[in-house]
Formats: structure tokens, sequence, C-alpha cells
């Protein structure tokens, strides 16, 4: 006899029980199946799709109770379906982020020339980083007996890998249990929102998994927090040499520095983005600018925002005896036709 094959209401029966199984711990019945799913089946059909779902070996019935729970090869097919949609999502995701990036480097390449042509200053403009990242969702898989991975995925579709080591194997039915634990009670939240007491709470219901729990906090902690190197683009050092009080080999090439090595200004837009109110421009005049090597420039910098807590910033150097109105004026629109872009582009 041919096996039965699991069409689309079989499987969607089957899903809405493991659910419910893995929320409650308790044996489901059709009554509570046809609540569940958004087929609108009569619970007599859906009995009939229970009893072959029984024969076909993805559910069982324990002796005490009339409610089926998963077999080992329903949680199977469960397991299988769910990372295949997960792996698709997630390469979705990292294929459409690095042609964002591919694109948004251009740009920003760009941006920088425009503002240093249109000032005859030097400029630079920082790659938007994610600022108080918030969680979106984990997804945890075996790896091998000793190691699993988590992939977390945070606002701006940042994506981090991690791998854990575990002490014990774990079955599929309790990394599916942590997977939904872990997502029904992060998402959504910031790592400062994710406090001790949470944490407690998360380690007692994951019971001899508590382990687990701590490695995932510390990854997503790690990741939200990565201090990974700013990407910075400028244009027009050159144009310091303009300027007479700028243009002493010593001054000029500590400048010049400054914009290959790029550290200081890494400094400064770290400063400027980690300022709540610095969505406003932002006038460093002489000394009161935080690049050494600038003491006789003015910096002039703004913020700019394309959504989803994604900042960056975009700044111009020159002398101190520079056109305010002109730089302010030409900061003012670069940041309102990126947000304008970025509108577009969402």
């Amino acid at each position: 006899m041919m096996e039965m094959q699991l069409d689309e209401r079989k499987t969607k029966i089957l899903q809405a029980i493991i659910r419910n199984y893995l929320e409650t711990g308790e044996p489901v019945g059709s009554r509570t199946i046809s609540k569940y799913t958004d087929l609108n089946l009569s619970s007599a059909t859906i009995r009939n799709e229970m009893a072959d779902l029984e024969e076909m070996g993805y559910i069982i019935q324990p002796h005490t109770s009339a409610g089926r729970i998963p077999s080992d090869k329903g949680y199977r097919l469960y397991v299988d379906t769910m990372m295949e949609q997960k792996d698709k999502e997630l390469q979705e995701m990292k294929e459409m982020m690095l042609e964002k990036e591919d694109k948004m480097d251009t740009l920003l390449k760009q941006v920088a020339k425009l503002l240093a042509v249109n000032t005859n200053y030097a400029s630079m403009i920082s790659a938007p980083a994610v600022h108080k990242n918030k969680l979106k969702f984990i997804q945890l898989s075996r790896v091998d007996v000793n190691q699993m991975l988590a992939v977390i995925v945070m606002e701006g579709n940042v994506i981090r890998n991690n791998i854990l080591p575990v002490s014990e194997e774990l079955s599929d039915e309790n990394i599916l249990k942590l997977n939904i634990l872990l997502n029904t009670h992060l998402n959504g939240l910031a790592i400062e929102e994710i406090n001790l007491a949470m944490i407690q709470n998360l380690k007692q219901q994951a019971g001899i998994h508590s382990e687990i729990i701590s490695n995932v906090v510390d990854a997503i902690a790690e990741g939200i927090k990565a201090d990974e190197d700013l990407e910075i683009y400028t244009s027009g050092t050159n144009n310091i040499f303009k300027y007479p009080e700028l243009a002493d080999q010593q001054r000029a090439s500590e400048i010049i520095n400054t914009f290959e090595e790029k550290q200081m200004l890494t400094e400064l837009v770290q400063d400027t983005l980690s300022d709540e109110n610095s969505t406003g421009i932002q006038v460093y005049i002489g000394d009161e600018t935080p690049i050494s090597s600038m003491k006789d420039c003015s910096v002039v910098t703004a913020t700019y925002e394309l959504g989803e807590g994604m900042r960056g910033t975009v700044g111009i150097i020159g002398p101190k005896r520079m056109d305010y109105d002109k730089v302010v004026d030409a900061l003012k629109t670069i940041t309102h036709q990126l947000d304008e872009l970025y509108k577009k582009k969402t």
C-alpha cells in the first residue's frame, strides 16, 4: 500500500498540533485545533485528518488521553520545514543586504565628492550604523553534538552568526522549545532592556538548558555592541592646500594623515552619533574640534537618518574662515536628500 501524501491541510493541522503541544505540554484534541487553524474545518473533519496523520506516523495518542502528541517523525518534518523556511529567509536577507551595501558604498562616495566639489573644502561621510539596535529574531540550530549555531538578526537586518558550545546533545523538541522561549521573550528588545530578572526567568523556564540561555544572551550583547570598523568615505583632501594658513607642510601632512588613517575621524563620528540630540548641525571651531590635528580648522557635521535606527555622520573640514552659510546649507540639503532617497527605496 502506497503511503498517503501529506497535503497542505494535513501539514497545517500537524503544525498546529506541534505548536500547541510545545506551548502547553498537553496532548492536543480536535476542538483545540479547530480554534487554532485558519482552515475553518469542523471538529469531525479534523478528527479524520488527525486519524490519517496518526496512521502515517506523524502523531501518536497517549493511552491516557484522547488528544495527540507529535512523534519523532512529526518533529522531524516540522523542524526540516521550519529550518528550510528560515534558511531561505536568511539567504534572501543576506543577498538583499549585500546589494544594498554595494549601492550605499557607491552613493556615499558620490556624496563625499559632491560636497568637496561644491564647497572647495575637504569632506567626509560615514556609512550608516545601527543605533540602539533591537533584536528581530533568533534561530538556534544544531551543528553537531557539542555545538549549536545561533543566528541573531537585528534591526537594519544586521545578521550575526555565533557558534555556542553545548554540554549535551539536544533533541529537536528541546531546540524548538528554546527557539520559541527566546523569540517570545526577547524579540523587539534592545540590549538595555534585557535585564537580570528577565534572564533569570528565561533560565528557570529553560531548566537544565539554562546555560544555553546565558550563552545566547551573551552572543546578543556582543552582536549588538559589536564595535565594527566604521566605514568612512572622504574626498577633497587636496583642497586643504588652497588655504595658506593650512598649507604649510607639517599642518597639511597632519590633516591628510588624519583623513588617510581615519581613526580620529571614527572617534568624531562616534562622538556625534552618541549624542541623542545630534540630528542637527554641529560646528567645531579651532580648539573646539575634537581632532588634535585639526585645531587650525573648523569642522561642521550633521547626522543623517535612514530609518530603523540607521544613522551616519556627514562633515566638512576647512579653514576657520570657511563660508559657514554655504557649508550649513550644503549639509542640510544632503541630509534631506539622503532621507528622501531612503523613503523612495522603502
